[in-house]
């Protein structure tokens, strides 16, 4: 990944995390949600790992939002 790819990653990560602890929710217990491991649940928090949309759109059905809320991520500082 590139610098930039590597921001958004990031920034998308952050914005998943907060969506989560919003809602009261582990990660493990948001993997359980999205069907998704809680290793690679918390990669893609991190930023280490770059999801696919399909991948985003199941952490937002799990999250109760609409996909386009969660990959708004311009209020989100690095």
């Amino acid at each position: 990944m590139n610098n930039k790819e590597d921001k958004l990653s990031k920034k998308i990560g952050i914005k998943i995390k907060l969506e989560r602890t919003k809602r009261g929710l582990s990660q493990e217990q948001l993997a359980e949600l999205a069907d998704i491991s809680r290793n690679y649940m918390g990669a893609i928090e991190r930023g280490t790992s770059s999801p696919t949309i399909d991948m985003l759109n199941q952490i937002a059905q799990a999250l109760e939002i609409e996909l386009v809320e969660l990959i708004n991520v311009s209020k989100v500082d690095l």
